[in-house]
């Protein structure tokens, strides 16, 4: 049986401009070429969930026009229940504009647009989304009120909470506090916790202050290192697969969908659930393109048998 994920997140049209490298300071570069394509870590890590098997449906307002009309069919064409996305008839839908130099290293800018106008009240009144699931997942590109209100709603049901504490901002501590599992990457957790990810005696370290902060389960991602975990039991450190990498736009959004597509509810098989998330984020490196390059559950196990 397949688990049930809500995604409570942001919908953004993604434009992409490649580059030879990054531009300094007063610098004018010309791009190689540009693309547009949907996206938003909330609409990705949904993709990613549902693509990897997981029965999904997305929390999220989109702006009165083209932009927002693409998103939610391109979140449709996956199979994914848009019927909770809200339109908004004054703000446009959230856009951003991604660098994307030949390492295959971003630079990104985001306009918030209707993303940020979420309100707490809309998605309490959502509740029967977020009751159904076995798992909410929420970023940092939708306000943090709007992402309490739905974590509340998700304790009062039962549903495990998961928190993507990205883009790195101030948090409010009471989130933490109805929050199961936290997936920040080393930057974010540093940030969250104060404590300077180098090695795993300080991740170890960053895992505790969590805890002291109220969330007892902790995945700290480490680019194409491999990511961490830890909790009331155990820790370990699970290592990436070896690709070589073309865009790593959607790695961190592609792994937390997975990983939610996997996870048992008492997050008792984080470690097996982990190795799935990295074999899905190692395929999404290789190709171009946020939502165009995550795998589907049949190349994720493909790729496993190799």
């Amino acid at each position: 049986m397949s688990n049930k994920v809500t995604v409570l997140g942001s919908l953004n049209v993604d434009t992409t401009l490649r580059v030879a490298r990054m531009p300094q300071p007063g610098e004018t570069l010309s791009t190689e070429n540009k693309s547009s394509a949907a996206g938003g870590k909330g609409a990705n890590q949904a993709v990613a969930a549902a693509r990897a098997g997981a029965e999904t449906s997305f929390i999220g307002k989109v702006g009165n026009d083209d932009a927002g009309r693409f998103m939610v069919e391109s979140l449709n064409n996956d199979g994914i229940d848009t019927s909770a996305i809200i339109t908004d008839k004054t703000v446009g839908t959230g856009s951003a504009f991604i660098l994307l130099d030949e390492a295959g290293q971003n630079s990104i800018l985001v306009y918030g647009g209707s993303n940020q106008q979420i309100k707490a009240d809309e998605v309490i009144a959502r509740e029967d989304e977020i009751a159904k699931a076995d798992f909410l997942i929420a970023q940092f590109e939708t306000p943090q009120a709007a992402t309490l209100a739905a974590f509340k709603v998700a304790k009062q049901h039962g549903v495990t909470t998961i928190l993507n504490p990205a883009p790195a901002a101030k948090i409010d501590p009471e989130i933490l506090k109805v929050t199961d599992l936290v997936v920040p990457n080393e930057t974010e957790s540093a940030e969250l916790t104060g404590i300077e990810v180098t090695d795993e005696a300080s991740m170890d370290a960053n895992a505790k202050k969590f805890r002291e902060m109220g969330v007892k389960n902790l995945i700290i991602t480490v680019g194409s290192k491999g990511a961490y975990y830890a909790n009331a039991k155990e820790s370990g450190f699970v290592p990436a697969f070896k690709v070589h990498a073309v865009d790593t736009t959607a790695a961190g959004d592609t792994f937390i969908g997975a990983l939610s597509s996997q996870l048992k509810p008492d997050l008792s098989n984080v470690a097996t659930a982990l190795v799935f998330a990295q074999r899905a984020s190692s395929l999404t490196v290789q190709g171009l393109g946020a939502m165009p390059s995550i795998p589907t559950v049949a190349e994720i196990e493909a790729a496993s048998q190799k």
